[in-house]
């Protein structure tokens, strides 16, 4: 599964690179999300692969507060880049005469920079911030990476500060896109209704289908995560709905964004085949 998605985020990159048809804003931030995807993945997996390799489930402090820093830094990528992607949405859907003036390369690369910019802020002080708790001799986390909020709560000190940074984290990274996720959508909706042909709203749809499957794969998973672990802190069920979000929702996005995408099928095959 981990080499599925970093193969297929690398193709995905390739592809949009190699092919001039899709040097278009919506394909520049696709080919971000991709590269953010495999990342994300990667700050996890690999040392889950070598510790069931060496038949050990260790981490050394640094390499833990290291993990939980790129975790957090990729995770809020993907959530930013989600909600980018949905305003360009918005703008092609609801603005299309003025599409190429609005999204221009020069703020389609802001707005990259600005996601990246936002999400290294808001990792660095919770990651940070660990550093000054104090741990028992033997720490055992329920989960196969040092995830943040689990890390937090076995410290042996008071976490209230972690605890007040972390809600404020959530609820920035969380409800912000999520708010201009919905705003974008709300807008789309009311421009896609407002098209009299059946075929133009069939059209208009279909060039947001891949985005919403995508949005709805993302925010699915994470509820799942933290309503399991509210339930059960400790269950398995919690670790298995892990998985779903740092590995099969980032090998999923590929097969979502180009099976239903005619151009970026064309692209994969003529770097694949050369045809």
């Amino acid at each position: 599964m981990y080499a599925i998605c970093v193969l297929g985020n690398l193709l995905i990159i390739l592809a949009i690179f190699s092919d001039t048809h899709l040097h278009t804003p919506m394909y520049f931030f696709l080919a971000n999300l991709s590269l953010v995807d495999a990342c994300f993945t990667s700050t996890t997996i690999p040392k889950m692969l070598v510790n069931i390799q060496m038949q050990s489930q260790a981490i050394s402090y640094a390499g833990c507060i290291t993990q939980m820093f790129f975790f957090v830094i990729f995770a809020e990528l993907d959530d930013f880049l989600l909600a980018v992607m949905a305003y360009d949405r918005f703008v092609a859907i609801c603005h299309p005469l003025h599409y190429t003036v609005i999204m221009s390369p020069r703020l389609c690369v802001q707005l990259v920079l600005l996601c990246w910019t936002i999400s290294v802020l808001l990792a660095l002080p919770q990651s940070l911030l660990v550093l000054r708790l104090s741990f028992c001799t033997h720490l055992e986390i329920p989960q196969f990476f040092c995830e943040l909020n689990q890390v937090v709560h076995r410290a042996c000190s008071d976490t209230f500060l972690n605890d007040l940074i972390l809600y404020f984290a959530v609820v920035l990274f969380g409800g912000g896109p999520l708010a201009g996720i919905l705003y974008s959508y709300s807008k789309i909706a009311s421009s896609i209704r407002a098209i009299s042909s059946a075929q133009g709203k069939y059209k208009a749809f279909s060039t947001c289908a891949s985005h919403l499957s995508a949005i709805s794969l993302f925010y699915g998973t994470i509820m799942v995560v933290y309503l399991s672990a509210s339930a059960a802190p400790r269950s398995a069920s919690t670790a298995a709905a892990s998985v779903m979000y740092t590995v099969v929702t980032p090998m999923l996005n590929p097969f979502i964004y180009s099976l239903r995408n005619t151009d970026m099928k064309k692209a994969l095959k003529r770097l694949l085949f050369h045809k």
